[in-house]
């Protein structure tokens, strides 16, 4: 899993990946305390009803597919949490 913050969504009026109303973000994966890390932006099925600006746990590659929501469909990305804090080394990087 790695983490990203949401900046955005993508509206999808027609869609072959088998999901039933599905909700995809713009993910900018980021570091520990929230700064982007650099990396190319994801489109990131959402099964946890995550907002705008929010720091999100998502889960890549066939990982993606062992959701409820995304078993045995043509996902790639799936936001899995919301990051509440993150503590790294005894120290809080991030505090939503």
């Amino acid at each position: 899993m790695n983490l990203a913050r949401v900046t955005g969504t993508v509206v999808a009026t027609l869609s072959v990946d088998g999901v039933d109303r599905p909700t995809y973000l713009i993910v900018d994966p980021c570091d520990t305390g929230g700064r982007p890390s650099g990396k190319k932006q994801l489109v990131a099925l959402d099964t946890v009803g995550a907002g705008f600006d929010e720091i999100v746990l998502i889960s890549q590659g066939s990982s993606a597919r062992q959701t409820q929501a995304s078993d045995k469909k043509a996902v790639d990305a799936v936001v899995v949490g919301i990051v509440d804090m993150v503590d790294e080394a005894s120290q809080v990087t991030y505090r939503k």
